[in-house]
């Protein structure tokens, strides 16, 4: 599967808007602030999603450390950076996701863009 096609969840520091147009789009989408999960840990957040069969989409750099670190069991992570910009400039980084290639979890994606550039990088764990 191609990684925006899994459930996902947003993660509370991705815009409304996000989910809302990812929702749209047809993509299977929950956010953590609609399911109750406003303030909770990053781990308490990843356990919910790997629960839930969900990619975890973020802001947050923490999620992909947390993961590798402490083994916690996880479907995937997509990370966006930079963090806290417009809507339109992630959702701009979540069409560069579209053309990736199937990928199995668990899963890592880190996406950056500066200026029009894209950098994705792509680390599968089984």
């Amino acid at each position: 599967m191609r990684p925006l096609d899994f459930p996902l969840l947003a993660d509370e520091n991705i815009h409304p808007t996000v989910v809302n147009r990812l929702s749209t789009q047809g993509k299977n989408i929950v956010s953590c602030i609609n399911k109750g999960l406003g303030g909770k840990t990053d781990v308490e957040i990843l356990r919910y999603a790997t629960l839930q069969g969900r990619v975890v989409l973020t802001h947050d750099s923490d999620f992909g450390r947390l993961t590798i670190r402490s083994g916690e069991p996880f479907v995937g992570i997509i990370y966006l950076g930079p963090g806290h910009i417009e809507p339109v400039f992630t959702m701009e980084t979540l069409i560069s996701l579209e053309s990736m290639v199937d990928t199995i979890p668990p899963f890592l994606i880190v996406a950056k863009r500066k200026n029009e550039t894209v950098r994705i990088r792509l680390r599968t764990l089984s």
